[in-house]
């Protein structure tokens, strides 16, 4: 019919029987959604991809045989691969910085709000993830820029154009395609055509990542 877009498919990760069956009790619930599979362990999961072609993976960072960075990472490095969120139950976990280098869309913690995880959902399916508030105020008052990080961040930065530039700084400040449209004066559609040409030149996966581009740089 037409109009009728089809929901999010969903993949749940987690070791606990509890969490994901509250997961997706929750998310089924929701508009727009439907959980297509679950998976206990990282080591579950290429083989729940295959299986359920899911758009989203909802992921747990700990699990006792594959955790989810590593998951994470075999998923990234498949031919279109869905959008992964990471859960935790920790704001201090030490594996936020390489959960999202591992391409990761965004990090939630599992107390986070049910509407917001949903939103998180659908947010990093349409291509603009987030990262819970207190995740990411950890992760900016955490994580030390490495050896070399600060001058090669500004080495890629610089074969940006101007636009480009403006279109990253914006992302870094954690801006969606909308608000940076209306403060750089572009339609949406040109921003999402520079998001993707700058996802492309600086072979980055997510706009996280881009977003950590600017912070190793020293720009947010």
């Amino acid at each position: 019919m037409a109009g009728v877009t089809r929901p999010v498919r969903v993949l749940v990760v987690d070791d606990d029987a509890l969490v994901r069956a509250g997961l997706t009790m929750m998310l089924d619930g929701a508009p727009g959604i439907a959980v297509v599979g679950e998976a206990a362990d990282g080591d579950q999961v290429q083989a729940a991809a295959d299986a359920h072609a899911p758009d989203v993976v909802l992921m747990d960072v700990r699990m006792p045989r594959v955790d989810g960075i590593t998951a994470t990472r075999r998923l990234r490095a498949r031919p279109r691969p869905p959008e992964v969120i990471m859960l935790t139950t920790f704001d201090t976990d030490e594996n936020i910085l390489h959960a999202l280098r591992a391409g990761a869309s965004g990090f939630l913690l599992k107390d986070t709000p049910p509407a917001r995880i949903a939103e998180a959902v659908r947010l990093a399916a349409a291509g603009e993830p987030i990262l819970s508030p207190r995740v990411a105020r950890r992760l900016m008052d955490r994580v030390a820029v490495q050896a070399g990080a600060y001058e090669k961040a500004r080495s890629t930065l610089a074969t940006l154009s101007p636009r480009e530039r403006d279109v990253v700084l914006a992302i870094g400040r954690g801006l969606g395609n909308a608000e940076i449209g209306a403060e750089l004066d572009m339609t949406l559609a040109t921003v999402k055509s520079h998001v993707s040409h700058i996802l492309t030149k600086l072979a980055l996966d997510n706009r996280t990542q881009i977003a950590l581009l600017t912070h190793d740089a020293g720009l947010a």
